[in-house]
């Protein structure tokens, strides 16, 4: 009973200690646990967009699922966007305020299960530093309208050996 109790109570510690210490690295002025299932608040920043909407014009523009990811940094199930197994010709435009975000000729079948480019269009995208879910990344969202896109990697294929993992949600595909 002893050894348990002691065992118990060094767990219960060391864990106590790991999430203070994420918690305190992830938001020193504000510390928050984010549960996997709620979807991100967007982070706040001095960046002011060229479009910007009330929440509540937002959540009438969008469908719950766009709201919840381009406003709220949800992320759709892998494999659930038509866009994923897309290959026409033409491009990807912003779901939230219709920029055009990416072309077709830089999109690729990454196998992950969500649209995959390895470069957006020029002046299309900002990225900001994402620290979610135990890990720090690099976040994807519209310059004009700031909605949330995806993230990008360093595991694409060339010519930039970029992976822009992007929710299909996110998107509009405009054919050529």
């Amino acid at each position: 009973m002893k050894r348990r109790y002691l065992l118990e109570v060094g767990t219960a510690s060391l864990g106590a200690f790991w999430l203070a210490q994420y918690v305190h690295s992830t938001n020193q002025s504000q510390p928050q646990l984010k549960s996997e299932l709620e979807p991100q608040i967007m982070p706040k920043t001095n960046e002011v967009f060229e479009v910007t909407k009330t929440d509540a014009e937002w959540q009438q523009q969008l469908s719950p699922e766009a709201y919840k990811v381009l406003r709220k940094h949800g992320t759709e199930r892998a494999g659930t966007s038509p866009l994923d197994k897309n290959y026409d010709s033409g491009t990807y435009e912003c779901a939230g305020c219709e920029l055009p975000l990416f072309s077709s000729e830089t999109k690729f079948n990454s196998g992950t299960g969500w649209p995959s480019f390895y470069a957006p269009l020029e002046n299309a995208v900002a990225y900001t530093v994402d620290k979610s879910f135990f890990m720090t990344r690099t976040e994807v969202h519209c310059a004009r309208c700031g909605g949330h896109l995806g993230h990008v990697f360093d595991d694409g294929p060339q010519p930039t050996g970029k992976r822009y993992c992007m929710n299909g949600v996110s998107l509009k595909f405009v054919g050529a």
